[in-house]
């Protein structure tokens, strides 16, 4: 359903407003910190609780993070991994097909033997933390420009290729925090053998559809539960979060460990800017048309539906978050703050001698950056970045053109994302057996092709080049129908056969793939040694700059990474008055109209007489998340879980830029719900016995889905 944004948009304004009030505040819950630079004296002063370094690593140890972009947790000794089922969304759909959809009925394990793998989601543990940042400075001191970028990614693929020793199950990050002034080395345990166990019907996952997205009270049982395996068993795992079966209450001190996607706290002005003014514009506008392009989509057939479900989904999500970043760059006063603190800090450093000579140009040589990039982003963002195709099967032949031309070169000099250390990831993803749909490429591709002559003009040499005489239509069909890389052995045999195989290669989007290619590395190469260095070598000198002035008891802006915050459960104030931070299964059942998004499917009809109504469904806490903490577990002081993080409030959509305790929620299914509705209403009695390890615990019939 379409958002009333003539309702919605004043309220984000108030938001802006209400965020730029808050930065003069002192942010009690705020921060998102990684596991190693906890502010445990902190979190005693405001809640009584010292967090023990044993607390600490078993929290790391029993966190999990879907390499796709989501967050989870172990949460039984024999690999249950909890997350959401948005951010399973994409193996639910992959494992169904006509006739069989996962995604609307639902799915469960009754067995074992049921559990079914998923083709892409790979799971992983941080089992290590190391400081490397000596090392990455060392490596680049005194270069600028391209032998800066070339250096520190050289030395980035070196450490992480020696910390893996090339095994696959071991995965090595060289993470930049501080844009720059820290580097820290993420060792992790890699898991890619990920079955589905259980998921909900979507009518419930995302209950109140996309009106209710990002806001409260909500009602959504949004979750699923995977098992990692190793070794075809399920993996003997002494390290989990117990199940708290009451779960939270009000006022109850909550942890969030998960792995945000990216803030941009810490950014200069100029690099808000150009958020501002060139990338969040371009972004709506694409986001804005690709949904109404997949909508429209939809109405061909229910297939057409089930198989762009996914799409939908995430565009739509990616739309209202956008919007809400939107609303808090709009706003004078708030970048009215963000320039007198710019200000005041830069005084600072030019204040002293020493900073000065070092750290005093930083600001300006960003901008310059800045402004070089605005001149090449819509060619980069239409070639090189993820705006150019929506389509699976030429994300496929772009990756084997590229590993036909990368893999031959030394470690340290390929592009990033084909160094050593990530090469398992990326070949679960090119030979996986996730299904291709034919139709919804040949839209996907249209879309996109007509996107770009659109935005590079009918006369830009690229587009000549890549549609010849082509419509945009046209030619995606004659790409997709035309392709054999639907086929995972035809994709083996290309990549086994390297740059001879691809060269010889007569499939049609193999060969616009080689086609596009060069001008996408042009614009790639203009950034990398051109732009890339100068933002990055000077946000190192601005780090190191505020960690002089200001010291290093700051967090770092996230970076999908670990990292835990604190806070409480807690209601909020809004001019509609006070809103509690607890709803309840019988609120579902009220908010129920029966027509679709606010329509409970009919096994929640069913179970009604059986459920205790008035058990908690979902709850909002202070704690600070974003984007990528879709997934995480929200446990308390014992590190047991109460609740799952699915979403954030109206208020939170700022969140990238600044955080308000006094408004900003995070929103979570509670625990109790969750073994109220898996009892009750599933039959999900493996489950039960998993969380809880309660062999009384009794089941009711289970959901039926054929497999």
């Amino acid at each position: 359903m379409q958002i009333f944004w003539r309702f919605i948009l004043p309220l984000l304004v108030i938001v802006s407003q209400l965020l730029v009030l808050s930065l003069n505040a002192a942010h009690a819950d705020e921060g998102m910190w990684t596991l190693n630079g906890f502010p445990t004296d902190k979190v005693q002063k405001a809640y009584g609780f010292s967090a023990t370094q044993a607390w600490l690593d078993h929290v790391r140890l029993s966190s999990a993070r879907l390499a796709g972009g989501c967050s989870g947790s172990f949460v039984s000794e024999n690999g249950l991994v909890m997350t959401n089922h948005h951010c399973a969304h994409s193996c639910i759909e992959q494992l169904s097909k006509s006739g069989k959809d996962f995604v609307a009925a639902g799915f469960y394990a009754k067995t074992e033997a049921d559990e079914v793998r998923c083709p892409e989601i790979e799971v992983n543990r941080l089992v290590d933390i190391s400081d490397v940042t000596d090392t990455m400075h060392t490596a680049t001191k005194g270069l600028v420009g391209k032998p800066f970028n070339d250096a520190q990614k050289s030395e980035m693929s070196k450490i992480e290729k020696d910390c893996s020793g090339g095994a696959d199950t071991v995965r090595c990050d060289v993470v930049t925090l501080y844009h720059g002034g820290k580097y820290n080395l993420y060792k992790y345990h890699r898991f890619q053998d990920v079955r589905l166990v259980f998921a909900p019907e979507f009518a419930t996952a995302f209950f109140g559809g996309d009106p209710d997205n990002f806001m409260f009270p909500r009602f959504d049982f949004d979750i699923s539960f995977l098992r990692v395996y190793e070794n075809g068993k399920p993996l003997n795992n002494p390290e989990y979060f117990k199940w708290s079966e009451k779960g939270g209450k009000e006022g109850d001190l909550t942890f969030v460990t998960g792995h945000p996607g990216r803030t941009s706290r810490l950014l200069t002005v100029s690099e808000l800017e150009f958020q501002r003014d060139t990338s969040l514009p371009l972004a709506l506008i694409n986001g804005s048309e690709l949904r109404g392009y997949v909508t429209e989509f939809q109405n061909r057939s229910e297939e057409a539906k089930r198989i762009s479900e996914t799409i939908l989904f995430r565009v739509e999500n990616s739309l209202k978050a956008f919007k809400g970043k939107e609303a808090t760059l709009l706003d004078p006063a708030f970048f009215d703050k963000k320039r007198a603190d710019e200000k005041s800090f830069r005084s600072k450093v030019n204040s002293n001698p020493k900073w000065k000579k070092e750290y005093g140009s930083a600001w300006t040589e960003i901008a310059q950056a800045e402004a070089e990039l605005k001149k090449i982003y819509i060619p980069l963002a239409y070639t090189e970045n993820n705006r150019n195709m929506n389509s699976q099967l030429f994300a496929i032949a772009k990756t084997l053109v590229r590993l036909a031309q990368e893999l031959p070169k030394p470690n340290g000099t390929r592009f990033r994302e084909y160094a050593d250390s990530n090469m398992p990831n990326v070949k679960q993803t090119l030979f996986s057996e996730a299904p291709v749909y034919n139709e919804l490429e040949s839209a996907m591709m249209s879309f996109s092709l007509t996107k770009m002559r659109e935005a590079l003009t009918a006369d830009n040499s690229i587009v000549k080049k890549a549609l010849g005489k082509h419509s945009p239509a046209q030619l995606a069909k004659i790409l997709v129908e035309g392709s054999r890389l639907a086929n995972v052995e035809y994709r083996k045999k290309l990549f086994d056969g390297g740059q001879n195989a691809i060269n010889e290669s007569t499939d049609p989007m193999i060969r616009f793939a080689v086609l596009m290619d060069p001008d996408a590395r042009t614009y790639r190469k203009k950034f990398e040694d051109e732009i890339e260095p100068v933002l990055k070598r000077n946000s190192e000198k601005i780090a190191q700059a505020q960690f002089a002035v200001q010291g290093t008891g700051t967090y770092p802006d996230a970076t999908f990474t670990l990292r835990i915050s604190y806070g409480q459960i807690k209601g909020y104030d809004q001019d509609s008055g006070h809103v509690e931070p607890l709803t309840t299964l019988g609120g579902a059942f009220e908010r129920n109209t029966g027509n679709d998004p606010f329509a409970l499917p009919a096994s929640w009809l069913k179970a009604k007489p059986k459920l205790a109504l008035d058990t908690p469904l979902n709850f909002c806490s202070t704690n600070d998340i974003i984007g990528g903490n879709s997934g995480s577990p929200v446990i308390n002081d014992k590190a047991e879980v109460v609740g799952l993080i699915f979403d954030g409030n109206i208020q939170s959509l700022g969140g990238d830029y600044a955080f308000d305790p006094v408004v900003n929620r995070a929103v979570a299914v509670h625990s109790a719900g969750i073994l109220e509705m898996l009892s009750k209403i599933y039959g999900a009695d493996r489950i039960v016995n998993d969380l809880t390890k309660d062999p009384k615990k009794t089941a009711l019939a289970p959901l039926k889905a054929e497999r």
